[in-house]
């Protein structure tokens, strides 16, 4: 136990002065940036402009005179945003001596050409009425959507087009009902339906089964 007294307090020695150094490295990174951000044609400070640390959630925006002040680190990427001007990016210098670097930011004004927007009225119901009535469909569109309501193609779709998940489910699922229903006796086939029947004759009379 007493030998191990000594080397206890050599190790605490070393990593309390280990700790200290890398608490005057840490404190010795830390700069206070502060400045102006101005106009570079008339030099009149911009108030609002956003001053982010790249790669960080650190920010802040300039005031009324375009002052600003915020705590970084040597070597960070300073941007200068506003939507008025071109953005701008600075780098804080590494070596710079002590804990404080002023600058004076100047931006270049920026133009958007935004594409012209016409207001119209809105039309009224009778405007409405009259262009919806008078709006000319192409013949192509209607002979399309005629075919695709055609009885017979309807037919060979349900035939032929393969059911989803929800539809196979269901079908399995009446099945299975119809099987507990009739369970212990003979099903009723459509055969011997004259409601089926009476359907058949009419499709037969309108020449749904004929070939088109």
């Amino acid at each position: 136990m007493k030998k191990a007294l000594p080397l206890f307090f050599i190790l605490s020695f070393f990593l309390t002065k280990q700790s200290h150094a890398q608490f005057e490295t840490v404190k010795d990174s830390v700069v206070q940036l502060y400045g102006i951000v101005m106009t570079a044609d008339s030099l009149v400070g911009i108030p609002a402009v956003s001053i982010s640390i790249k790669g960080t959630q650190r920010g802040t925006v300039t005031n009324n005179q375009g002052v600003f002040s915020i705590v970084a680190l040597k070597g960070d990427v300073v941007e200068f945003t506003h939507v008025s001007f071109k953005s701008k990016t600075i780098t804080i210098p590494r070596n710079i001596e002590g804990n404080q670097y002023n600058i004076v930011q100047l931006l270049v004004e920026d133009t958007f050409y935004l594409p012209v927007t016409v207001i119209k009225p809105k039309p009224s119901p009778e405007q409405f009425a009259r262009d919806f009535v008078s709006a000319k469909v192409p013949d192509d569109d209607i002979e399309i959507a005629r075919q695709n309501n055609d009885v017979a193609k309807r037919r060979v779709l349900m035939q032929t087009t393969p059911m989803d998940g929800g539809g196979a489910a269901s079908m399995q699922f009446r099945n299975i009902a119809n099987r507990a229903v009739y369970q212990g006796q003979v099903p009723p086939m459509n055969i011997f339906n004259p409601a089926a029947w009476s359907e058949f004759i009419k499709s037969w009379k309108r020449g749904d089964f004929k070939k088109k």
